[in-house]
């Protein structure tokens, strides 16, 4: 492996529960949440002194910050979609769907798509919050949702062990691909949107050529336990994964080649599962989320 120096810059508590979610917010900031309910904001020039702008009563699996109107959308589970006004601290409005988890949220162009536990997708208007569509095409859980604004497409992993790929225009379903063993914790297009790739919790990460119909590209035995999510670098040359065996992984971009390990032993990592990850802009750090409540700030040099 090339030599590649890791940083545990900090290690951040404040959550009393499992952190199950991070997401960009404006500036300098963050937004994580997790099983206490509680919606926290954080600044990386003060890591020491997060806000808490949200509190629900159950857990919370998927955060979504809308940049082009200043909303944080909220996944609570078993209760539905919350628009938080990140500015004011105020909530503008909100909708129930069903009683399932949600695992997964994401906007484009004030469409909202929301990843349900009872494998349903909805995607609704956020200025109304009427919904637009339901895509019920599986009884097993809605994941994790990738959207491809040039291809047109949109990338949804499932708990039936599927990717189905849709139209975004109309929502036709377009590929259903038996991708792995197991469930599909996450799929991400690549940033040149060449590759779909795919983590499961058969621990296997899958790369798929968007070029040539989805074919399956590579393979690869990635992780001891499930790959719960990835992320990739500013740059894009690089991206990580993050898993129940409590490491996370970067990885070479164009040659899907491990370059590092990063766990407790070697780098002060988690000890328990790592949930989430989020490599941001800012000086390139990146932020990793687990069961033991924490999150950690990493700074990795090539």
């Amino acid at each position: 492996m090339p030599n590649i120096l890791v940083e545990n810059v900090k290690t951040i508590g404040g959550h009393s529960d499992c952190v199950y979610t991070l997401e960009r917010g404006p500036g300098s900031t963050f937004f994580s949440s997790g099983g206490d309910g509680v919606i926290a904001q954080w600044d990386f020039n003060n890591l020491d002194d997060g806000r808490m702008i949200a509190k629900v009563p159950s857990s919370v699996y998927a955060l979504h910050y809308y940049a082009e109107r200043g909303v944080l959308i909220v996944g609570q589970n078993f209760d539905g979609l919350h628009l938080i006004d990140v500015a004011e601290k105020k909530e503008l409005g909100s909708i129930q769907l069903g009683t399932s988890a949600i695992f997964d949220i994401k906007v484009v162009k004030d469409r909202i798509f929301a990843a349900l536990a009872n494998g349903e997708v909805y995607i609704l208007d956020l200025t109304t919050l009427e919904t637009i569509q339901v895509l019920r095409h599986s009884d097993k859980s809605a994941r994790t949702i990738s959207i491809s604004e040039s291809l047109g497409h949109l990338a949804v992993g499932y708990s039936d062990n599927h990717i189905r790929i849709f139209k975004l225009q109309d929502f036709e379903l377009l590929h259903d691909i038996e991708a792995h063993k197991i469930s599909v914790f996450t799929v991400q297009y690549s940033p040149d949107e060449r590759y779909l790739i795919s983590g499961s919790r058969d621990a296997h990460l899958k790369v798929w050529n968007t070029e040539g119909g989805y074919s399956e590209h590579e393979s690869i035995v990635a992780h001891m336990f499930a790959i719960n999510h990835m992320s990739y670098s500013p740059d894009s040359k690089h991206f990580v994964t993050c898993s129940m065996d409590k490491s996370i992984k970067v990885w070479d971009a164009e040659t899907f080649q491990l370059l590092k390990v990063i766990d407790k032993a070697r780098h002060a990592g988690h000890g328990t599962s790592v949930n989430r990850v989020l490599w941001t802009d800012f000086n390139d750090l990146l932020l990793s989320a687990s069961d033991d409540r924490s999150i950690s700030v990493w700074d990795i040099k090539f």
